[in-house]
């Protein structure tokens, strides 16, 4: 008989895994999206991935199995997981419950290998975008928690920590399943609200503007056949261009809720994969496993990124072939957004006369200028319950200044990747404070953004904006 993996990334999974099926998912998806998570959470501390191959569980699991986890995982540091983009954009009532879950995934992730201060900066980062996508009012009194190596716990992962649902009785035994009830419905947004949070981001004039034309065309084509007009054939497949971290994923989300909102997608979930996720070890089998995503999408948008990966052989040729063929045979319920580089995504689309009759219209992303990337910074810093102080965000600006901006600057990435470091740094300045303020909790201090005695923990992060 196989024992049942123990730890507390084991738990906070059985709890993912509970929460989940209360929303009606497949276990075996929640277990994995989880493991993904908790694994591009804690992928650069010392030996993390062998307790991970340890409390996820399975024998047959090594340490590529971690790396490639974290690989597929990496994305949800920035954005809610796949599940709970679902579950939000479907407006399930579950969904809060389902990203706190989530927050003690990465909280566990803390606890792998050994403790490192990006990993605490990965995870407040990474769970502030899950409650950020199903926000649920914080109890009152909550207080910051510790990991179990000592550090303290951002306050965005620690405040409301609960016991997974299978060991939160008295004495470890399962907790009681709750009552079934009806789920209340909530109200869908509307596309002026959805446009609203589009214009509330920071930058990105053109793309906004090219958006509401968009919104607009669309509304007054469905307007017109509902009036029994006739009506041009409008593709809404999209192509999103620019470097990383420039908000194509943010943009795509809110693109995908517009289009629901119109009416054109029932559901209007996002479904974000690329080149590895799609393609598969032999021919043949990629026409299955792209046609698997796009089953997952349909309904909803699929994103790919760094789309242009799937040209220059004939691996990539196939799922581009089977992505073409379920785009026709979904027409009406499946919209695409390929994004990447802009030289090697004209190549992308001239490549397959199916793709260029089905993608028209063309955003591209400016890189943003150093006031926006500041206001990024500090925007991120208060999503995740943290207060950078004037000569903090002063400082972002002198080692913005200090970085080079050739092809392939990060951006808003580049702005994550230096709270995250911060952050485990603030967590590294309060270990010897007993009973910090909720002040001292909050603000970041200059110092919290320069390198120090600190980094001999974490050689990871030598450098602010370490690797994402």
């Amino acid at each position: 008989m196989t024992a049942t993996p123990a730890g507390p990334l084991a738990a906070a999974l059985a709890g993912l895994v509970a929460v989940g099926d209360r929303a009606g998912l497949a276990p075996a998806d929640v277990r994995a999206e989880g493991a993904a998570f908790a694994a591009a959470v804690a992928e650069s501390a010392p030996r993390a991935a062998a307790d991970w191959c340890a409390q996820v569980g399975g024998p047959e699991l090594g340490v590529q199995d971690f790396f490639d986890a974290a690989s597929r995982g990496r994305r949800w540091r920035a954005a809610p997981t796949r599940l709970l983009g679902e579950l939000a954009a479907t407006r399930s009532a579950h969904a809060p419950e389902y990203a706190r879950a989530l927050t003690e995934v990465a909280s566990a992730a803390c606890a792998l290998g050994e403790a490192t201060l990006r990993v605490v900066g990965n995870a407040a980062v990474a769970a502030a975008a899950q409650l950020a996508a199903a926000p649920l009012p914080m109890p009152a009194g909550t207080r910051p928690g510790e990991t179990q190596a000592g550090l303290p716990l951002p306050e965005s992962v620690a405040v409301g920590r609960h016991e997974p649902a299978e060991t939160a009785a008295a004495g470890g035994a399962p907790a009681p399943a709750p009552t079934a009830v009806a789920e209340p419905v909530v109200p869908a947004k509307t596309v002026d609200e959805l446009l609203a949070e589009l214009d509330a981001l920071i930058g990105l004039a053109d793309v906004k503007r090219e958006v509401r034309r968009q919104a607009a065309v669309l509304r007054v084509a469905g307007l017109r056949t509902q009036h029994g007009m006739a009506s041009p054939t409008i593709s809404r497949h999209l192509v999103f261009t620019g470097n990383p971290g420039t908000g194509k994923t943010t943009v795509a989300r809110l693109v995908c809720g517009i289009y629901a909102a119109l009416g054109l997608l029932a559901k209007g979930h996002l479904v974000e994969v690329d080149r590895s996720e799609l393609v598969a070890g032999y021919l043949g089998q990629t026409a299955v496993k792209t046609s698997e995503v796009v089953q997952s999408a349909i309904a909803g948008v699929l994103f790919i990124d760094e789309a242009y990966a799937l040209t220059g052989d004939q691996y990539g040729t196939e799922a581009v072939d089977t992505l073409v063929k379920e785009m026709e045979d979904h027409r009406d319920d499946l919209v695409v957004i390929v994004a990447g580089y802009p030289a090697p995504m004209a190549r992308f689309i001239d490549a397959n006369p199916g793709l260029a009759s089905r993608f028209r219209t063309t955003i591209d992303f400016a890189d943003y200028t150093d006031d926006e990337l500041a206001d990024i910074f500090v925007r991120l810093a208060e999503a995740a319950d943290f207060a950078p102080s004037p000569e903090c965000v002063q400082r972002f600006r002198e080692i913005l200044a200090a970085t080079p901006r050739g092809t392939g600057f990060g951006n808003g990435r580049f702005a994550r990747n230096v709270l995250e470091t911060a952050i485990g740094r603030h967590a590294w300045r309060l270990r010897d404070v007993e009973e910090p303020t909720r002040e001292e909790l909050r603000v970041l201090v200059p110092k919290d953004l320069d390198d120090g005695p600190e980094q001999m923990m974490d050689e990871t992060t030598s450098q602010p904006g370490g690797p994402a």
